[in-house]
């Protein structure tokens, strides 16, 4: 029932005559703050390879090019917050954590044309930015902001429905587009370096969105989306998952033996520790695939995700 004074919109969202605090609220939980650190993370390994080849940084050039990370991140996660609530997917969902929305549309349907028009804005904000490095840095800048501009607007509503397209779009976002695409946009050329630096944060945050769609699996399969986790089922999802993740380890070794790649970046591999503890949870998972066993495989995938690519960071700023 809409509230006195507000008319509904064809796309079946509930518009508010004015906004609120309450409307900001529940626009900012639907961006998923707790999620944008692995933004910042990948444009940080771009940011660091410039300076490995002696490029020079300048702090006006960085800010923008992590601000542009921040917000087609922001992009992402409202314009899938605000596809999902219009659809009637978050309502079939169960949430978690880490799956299922942030609830914050549900809790404040009102709010949903904030979160569109603020979804369109952070996209606006990319455009800008990634117009200003072309200017700077050439024409070739462009693929990498077309293509990004394509995965943003599409993933939701078209890439869900494809699983191999769907398994390899997060991580060519995070991976290649963020970390080479930045590369590119502060250095003006084009670098080997940075796209072995890609390959793990592209192959883990691929794993961590197959995984997280797990507690998706009858929810997406009923909205008629059609990813890997819906083919392959919650335990070879979660095998696969770890396989990349692990595949993302080895490649650094392998670069770093191979020379490419500084010896601190093997820094990467402290979080070891919690590789084996994730592997013992996966066990877990298999003879019991409950929700209590697949929350601490989700929550540790998120920690070693964010800390290895956090030392990776690190080794390679102290190089």
């Amino acid at each position: 029932m809409n509230r006195p004074g507000m008319e509904p919109q064809d796309s079946g969202e509930p518009a508010a005559p004015r906004l609120s605090a309450t409307h900001w609220r529940s626009c900012l939980r639907s961006v998923r703050p707790g999620f944008l650190p692995l933004a910042a993370l990948c444009a940080g390994l771009a940011i660091a390879a410039v300076r490995l080849e002696g490029h020079p940084l300048a702090v006006f050039d960085v800010t923008l090019a992590m601000l542009a990370a921040l917000l087609a991140h922001a992009a992402v996660n409202l314009f899938n917050e605000h596809h999902d609530f219009v659809s009637g997917l978050d309502a079939a969902a169960t949430r978690t954590p880490f799956s299922g929305g942030s609830g914050s549309l549900q809790d404040f349907p009102e709010a949903a044309p904030l979160v569109r028009r603020t979804a369109g804005a952070c996209l606006l904000g990319v455009v800008l930015i990634g117009s200003w490095f072309v200017w700077r840095s050439g024409p070739w800048l462009l693929a990498y902001g077309l293509l990004g501009v394509l995965l943003v607007v599409s993933y939701t509503g078209v890439l869900t429905r494809h699983p191999l397209l769907c398994l390899l779009a997060p991580g060519l976002g995070f991976g290649v587009l963020m970390v080479a695409g930045t590369f590119h946009a502060l250095a003006g050329e084009f670098s080997w370096l940075a796209l072995l630096v890609s390959l793990p944060p592209a192959l883990m945050a691929s794993a961590l969105l197959l995984l997280n769609q797990i507690p998706d699996i009858e929810a997406d399969r009923g909205a008629g989306r059609h990813h890997l986790a819906i083919q392959l089922g919650a335990y070879r999802s979660a095998l696969l998952a770890m396989a990349m993740v692990w595949l993302a380890f080895v490649l650094v070794a392998l670069t770093v033996w191979a020379g490419r790649l500084p010896t601190l970046a093997l820094c990467m591999w402290l979080v070891l520790p919690l590789l084996a503890s994730w592997l013992m949870r996966l066990r877990a998972f298999k003879t019991s695939p409950g929700r209590d066993t697949l929350l601490p495989l989700l929550g540790l995938n998120v920690v070693i995700l964010l800390t290895s690519l956090g030392l990776l960071n690190a080794g390679l700023w102290l190089a």
